[in-house]
This record gives structure tokens, C-alpha cells and sequence, in this order.
């Protein structure tokens, strides 16, 4: 007799990127054993939870974390367990956080295998990027370590001169390396000599507290920034990801690209998409201080049509956990000061909520929250409900709202940049590797169970998930 599975998810609609059908879904040894039609009886199982008039939805996969990050004299106040519990309360079983070198001093290999280590205490299932400040001669050797280590991808930035910054030599030549590797290029895209002289010019004016953060950073420089990359990816054949894209014409640029037949994805982060400049005028506007700034009214609002249109393939938090004394420090210098929001936690709410607001389906959500990220990255097992897929599951209402509350969440730090909206799309069961972790009775704590997932190639993964079929639903 064959054993009796250890969890049964039953009378849901369980959705996937590319349909919906109403199912029972059977979870063995931490994987997804089979769906059953929802018009058969549910199987026996250790235990069973009834999903009737809810979604059941792939676990979400936030593809851009920083967790326990070192920036100059700041630090973040998370560490993996933080982070992966937060991530855990809010739908999310999967992250993929950076290693970035602190200083000079620190290779990018030495960067994530640190993370690495760090990430024994996580909870949910861990990825990881490199990153790439500087060229030298190891730069190709250390490429080829990260990718044995399945870290197949690797971050660079165009701005932050002094400190993360990698000039345009660097940038093509890792492209290449990745190219090499089957990998894929992340950057952070801000043309640095427009900020750097914007930024001056505001502070010779006396406007470079945090109430002007906004008009340091303009869009041009965004857009700029990202057309050059492409030309370099164009020229190279690399793969490129664009991080927290915040415009409507950045967003284009990708599109055009990939029209002419170039790999280029866009990601975007749920406070592009629902906050706008009008909150550096507010009585906190530190709570806004990130990188590229919250824009205008008008931008976000052209920015969710081209959500709603496809054309964003990801929706990731950009995770940062500073607290309100980190941000109060210097706020009188927006180049002094920390940048970054925690988002973990409230990914799933709030961008549900968005694009629910855009007439999205819920395919489309599924598509930018977990199989998105899960296909881009390379992730095996990863972002589908489906035979032999990791059982990461989340169950919600779409029709339940909340009130968020910053004080409440679970992100290591003292406020949220989305403190008293009202969202809908909040987990009421969350299952990370056949582990129901939340349900109504709370969370609980599974322990440092969390896996280190190595990443595939990135067209080997493409090629083979192209070749599945939506049957597999």
C-alpha cells in the first residue's frame, strides 16, 4: 500500500501563470505529487485544508533581496532568519539576495560565499547573485567558481561612483563572461554623471535634504542609463535584467529591444507602482528614501498601464531593512543617508492590490510574483503548481482587505512605506516546501530548514521549460 500523503490543499482554484482549474492538490515529501480534479473526492492525507472559495497560487519568488547588506558605514538590521520569516508571512518562499563586495577589499566570490554561510539560518528556500564592481584578471576565474556554485547571474551598477559602481568597460566585459557561463547580467541603471552633477547642483542650491530626494535623481538619467546597457547587451549577445525600473519610457526601451530580438527583461517594485513624489512633501519622507525616487502621479500612473500590458515581467521588493534612525540621521543630505525600503513582507498585498486595480487576472499576478522571476532566474522547481514542482503554496482570498500596519509586520525594523493602506491579497495559509508555516492559528516557525537553491543555465532552463505544456496543470 502506498504511503498516505502528508498534506492535502483541497476545493481550491489553483492558479498558474497560465490557467486556472478547480483542484486538489496532493503534497508528498515536500513536493507536489499530483492535482486532482476538484469534482473527485479529496484524497486522505496526515492533514487536510480546505481551500474552498480561495486561490491557490505558486509560492512567490522575490527575485531582488538585500539581506544583512553592508553599504558604506550602514547595515542593514536583518538578518536570514528576519528576512526569511518576513518573507514567509507575506506569501514569498523563495528570495534571491545579493553578494556584493563591502569594499575593495572583498572579492565578489568571498561576497557570496559570505551570504551564503549567512543564509544557513534562513527559513524559506535562498538564491543567490554575484556582483562585480571592478575588473581584473580573476574577475573570469571567479565568474566560472560562482557559476559551479549554481550563482549564475551577476549584478552591476551604473551610478554610486567611490563605491558600487562599475564603469563601462567592467560592465561589457562581465557580459561577455556571462554570456560564457549560460548566465544573466542584473543592473541597477542611472547614468551616473547626470545624477552626480544634478545632485551638486541641488546642494549648491541648498536643496539636497530628503524633501528634494526626487529631483536629484531624474528620469532621463534612468533612461539613458538603460539604453546604453542595451547597446552593450546588443553588442555582446547578453542577457540583460533591468532592476526597479521606475518609468514608463525605461520599460519601453526593454520592449523595443525585445522586439528586435534581444533578451531583455524589466522589473519593477510595488512602490513604483502605488507611491509618487508627492510623498517627499509629507511629515516622513524618509520613509521614501530609495533609489531611483518615487516619481510623479503621472509616471506611475503610465508605469501600471505598461504593468497591465505585459509588458513588466517582474514585480520584485528591492528589500532593504534600515530603521527610522538610520534615515533620520541625515536627512538634511539625501548622499549621506541610507536608501532603500523594506518590501519583503508586503509584496504580495500590495501588488495585488495594484494590479487588480488595473483589470490584471489573476494569471497575470501569478506571472510577475512567482513563475516569472522563477523562469527569468533559472529556478528549478520553482514558480508552477505542477507534478514534481517544490510544494510552495499560498492561499489567500482575493476579496479579504487589510489594513497595513508597520508596527505589526515581521521585517526587523520600525516602519513601512505602506503604513495604513488598505490591501487586499494578503496569504492566509502559506506552504514552503510542503511545510505549512501560516495558517489561521499563526505562523510557525519551521526552523533553518531553508535550502540554498542552485540556479540553472539560463537558456539551457529556458529551452527546457519552454518544451512544458500547460497540461501539466
Amino acid at each position: 500500500m502506498s504511503r498516505i500523503p502528508e498534506l492535502v490543499i483541497a476545493n481550491g482554484t489553483v492558479v498558474n501563470s497560465f490557467g486556472r482549474r478547480h483542484a486538489h492538490v496532493v503534497v508528498t515529501d515536500g513536493k507536489i505529487g499530483r492535482l486532482v480534479d476538484a469534482t473527485e473526492p479529496a484524497p486522505d492525507a496526515a492533514r487536510t485544508i480546505d481551500a474552498s472559495g480561495q486561490l491557490v497560487i505558486p509560492g512567490g519568488v522575490d527575485g531582488h533581496c538585500h539581506v544583512a547588506q553592508v553599504t558604506g558605514r550602514f547595515r542593514t538590521l536583518d538578518d536570514y532568519r528576519t528576512t526569511s520569516t518576513a518573507a514567509l508571512w507575506g506569501g514569498t518562499t523563495t528570495i534571491i539576495d545579493f553578494g556584493i563586495p563591502r569594499d575593495a577589499r572583498e572579492t565578489p566570490l568571498a561576497a557570496v560565499l559570505n551570504k551564503k554561510e549567512l543564509a544557513q539560518e534562513s527559513r524559506c528556500d535562498v538564491a543567490l547573485h554575484g556582483s562585480v564592481i571592478s575588473w581584473d584578471e580573476t574577475v573570469p576565474w571567479q565568474l566560472e567558481q560562482l557559476a559551479a556554485e549554481g550563482v549564475r547571474s551577476v549584478k552591476m551598477y551604473t551610478t554610486n561612483r567611490g563605491s558600487t559602481m562599475a564603469d563601462g568597460d567592467t560592465i561589457l566585459k562581465v557580459m561577455r563572461e556571462m554570456v560564457r557561463l549560460d548566465g544573466l547580467t542584473y543592473i541597477h541603471a542611472e547614468h551616473d554623471p547626470i545624477i552626480a552633477d544634478c545632485t551638486q547642483q541641488h546642494a549648491d542650491d541648498g536643496r539636497i535634504g530628503i524633501a528634494h530626494l526626487h529631483r536629484t535623481r531624474p528620469e532621463l538619467a534612468e533612461e539613458i542609463s538603460v539604453k546604453e546597457t542595451l547597446a552593450m547587451a546588443e553588442y555582446t549577445k547578453a542577457p540583460v535584467y533591468f532592476v526597479h525600473q521606475s518609468t514608463p519610457g525605461a520599460v519601453d526601451l526593454v520592449t523595443e529591444a525585445r522586439s528586435r530580438g534581444q533578451e531583455a527583461y524589466s522589473e519593477t517594485c510595488p512602490h513604483y507602482l502605488t507611491l509618487d513624489d508627492t510623498v517627499y512633501g509629507s511629515a516622513f519622507p524618509e520613509w521614501y528614501a530609495c533609489c531611483p525616487p518615487m516619481r510623479s502621479p503621472e509616471t506611475v500612473a503610465a508605469l501600471k498601464e505598461r504593468l497591465a500590458a505585459g509588458a513588466i515581467h517582474t514585480v520584485a521588493s528591492d528589500h532593504s531593512c534600515y530603521d527610522l534612525t538610520q534615515k533620520r540621521e541625515r536627512t538634511d543630505d539625501v548622499r549621506a543617508m541610507p536608501h532603500g525600503l523594506p518590501g519583503v513582507e508586503t509584496r504580495m498585498p500590495v501588488t495585488f492590490t495594484a494590479m487588480a486595480g488595473t483589470g490584471s487576472t489573476f494569471e497575470e499576478f501569478v506571472e510577475v510574483f512567482s513563475a516569472g522571476p522563477a523562469r527569468i532566474n533559472a529556478l528549478p522547481g520553482k514558480g508552477m503548481i505542477a507534478e514534481g514542482f517544490d510544494a510552495d503554496l499560498v492561499l489567500f482570498d482575493p476579496a479579504e482587505q487589510r489594513t497595513v500596519d508597520g508596527s505589526a509586520l515581521h521585517m526587523g525594523t520600525d516602519f513601512s512605506p505602506f503604513d495604513g493602506c488598505t490591501l487586499a491579497g494578503w496569504p492566509a495559509v502559506v506552504v514552503s516546501a510542503g511545510r505549512v508555516v501560516l495558517d489561521r492559528e499563526g505562523f510557525h516557525d519551521p526552523g533553518a530548514v531553508g535550502r540554498f537553491v542552485a540556479r540553472n543555465g539560463f537558456r539551457e532552463h529556458h529551452a527546457a521549460t519552454a518544451e512544458l505544456s500547460p497540461a501539466a496543470l
